[in-house]
């Protein structure tokens, strides 16, 4: 089974954007749907979540203003890759993460 890529991106108050993405290793076979559906399941309004919370990197655009910059980012997709994995953190670890995550919006 191919990895699975996690791509997110910061938006700042003027609408600037930065993005990147995390490559899981998916040595359990993990199907996108059923992963697509825990990480839509824990998302602020839909759409931001804290990576910090979610142990993924955080980065920010330059410069930021923490006075008026959000500080959660945005989920924009997952998807299979071939590419090699860029994380340590284990997919399942990342699926248990995500789960304790309690928003009520």
């Amino acid at each position: 089974m191919p990895n699975i890529k996690f791509s997110y991106l910061y938006r700042d108050t003027g609408n600037y954007k930065k993005f990147d993405f995390v490559i899981f290793a998916n040595h359990d076979n993990i199907q996108l749907l059923a992963l697509e559906t825990i990480i839509k399941s824990k998302l602020i309004y839909d759409t931001y979540f804290y990576p910090t919370e979610w142990k993924l990197p955080e980065f920010f655009t330059d410069p930021i203003d923490f006075r008026i910059d959000p500080t959660w980012h945005e989920f924009e997709s997952i998807e299979y890759t071939d590419e090699t994995a860029n994380t340590l953190l284990d997919l399942n670890e990342f699926i248990d993460v995500i789960k304790k995550t309690n928003w009520q919006w």
